[in-house]
């Protein structure tokens, strides 16, 4: 994407605003290891939920640009704030918008950018985590509608989801894509169960969970698309999903190279700053051109989506590079800040922490690879 005026404008708002405003938050987060009380709100006011929904939806009906630019800007703050922004604009949300019906629109879009529901995608199970077509939910037609039994495990925000899109085996005779459906089913709907909600090796306020279901009894007009659709509809989330995490990537690892450089010029040992000790100016520069590198990347990718062409394989290529990046960057800005680097409650230490887990979220690092390589072999 271009930074034209306009774009460069909004960075500079969203800057003010996260310094002036989400910093407190952030910090509240890691104190108590949930969203704090009026972060959704605050998020809401800036038409930051909800981002990427047409207008017609409360939405701010802007592009994919504009998004991965809002996630970039927000993880410089905290990389769980762009997860929050993504269960209002991301997966789930972009997938009603693209293929569901207007009743399902009208009954589930408007809240988002209100901050008045979340949404989550249940796509991992036990034994199908990267490799979706493994998938074992079943859903079975009734007569009226469908009976749904399985297991979904690891899926982001479940605990706090009002709505889920669950991904189910509808034609368990067919191979590849149409023997899937996606469905929205709502929390509470008698036989879906959130259970066990594990935390991860990052922040605490980012929260995975089981969800079973138990012969889950939806209607007909819970089906999002068309029946046998739901691993298209996925793989097209995903794919501009990737480019949000690389977004949050992006933002993380330039926020570290900043709390770097600062670092190594207020730090001295032996009577002079680290700023001019080789090996630490040769860390600084090996994070500057891999920071410049992963955004050239993924600005292109993003353009080149905005011209019209297929970025499927280039989504991965940046969601690998950006987030295997992302983890080396925090890893050298521990070891420039030494002793405090380690300390719990200092940004690089959080950053080291969450980064890693985002080369194993939204497919890993294997899975990209896979992916990439069967674009270039196809």
């Amino acid at each position: 994407m271009e930074i034209g005026p306009e774009l460069a404008e909004m960075r500079a708002g969203l800057r003010r605003f996260a310094e002036r405003e989400l910093v407190p938050f952030a910090r509240l987060m890691d104190q108590g290891g949930d969203y704090p009380p009026g972060l959704a709100e605050a998020l809401a006011r800036q038409r930051i939920l909800g981002l990427r929904l047409a207008e017609e939806h409360g939405g701010a009906g802007m592009g994919l640009a504009e998004y991965c630019l809002v996630q970039e800007e927000l993880a410089r703050c905290h990389p769980i704030l762009p997860v929050l922004v993504a269960s209002s604009s991301g997966l789930t949300p972009m997938a009603i918008q693209r293929h569901g019906t207007p009743a399902q629109r009208a009954r589930y879009l408007p809240k988002l950018p209100r901050g008045e529901s979340r949404t989550a995608f249940a796509l991992s199970e036990p034994e199908a985590g990267s490799d979706a077509a493994a998938i074992r939910t079943r859903a079975v037609p009734d007569g009226k509608g469908w009976r749904l039994s399985g297991a979904k495990q690891f899926i982001s925000n479940a605990d706090v989801a009002d709505l889920f899109l669950i991904l189910a085996v509808t034609d368990p005779a067919r191979r590849g894509r149409g023997r899937v459906t996606g469905f929205l089913v709502e929390r509470g709907t008698p036989g879906l169960h959130v259970g066990r909600v594990d935390r991860t090796m990052g922040t605490d306020a980012w929260t995975v969970a089981e969800v079973t279901l138990d012969d889950c009894r939806l209607g007909a007009d819970a089906v999002l698309g068309e029946v046998g659709q739901g691993m298209t509809l996925a793989l097209e989330s995903l794919a501009e999903g990737r480019l949000g995490v690389a977004s949050i990537c992006l933002g993380t690892a330039d926020r570290m190279l900043e709390l770097s450089i600062a670092r190594a010029k207020s730090r001295t040992t032996f009577g002079a700053p680290l700023a001019e000790r080789q090996a630490i100016q040769w860390m600084l520069a090996d994070s500057a051109t891999e920071v410049m590198a992963a955004r050239a990347m993924l600005y292109e990718t993003i353009r080149a989506g905005a011209r019209g062409e297929p970025i499927a394989v280039a989504s991965s290529m940046c969601k690998l590079h950006c987030s295997e990046m992302a983890g080396r960057v925090a890893d050298r800005a521990v070891q420039i800040h030494g002793a405090m680097g380690v300390m719990r409650g200092q940004e690089v230490e959080r950053a080291f922490r969450d980064m890693r887990l985002f080369r194993i979220g939204e497919g890993s690092s294997e899975v990209q690879r896979m992916v990439i390589a069967r674009g270039l072999l196809a």
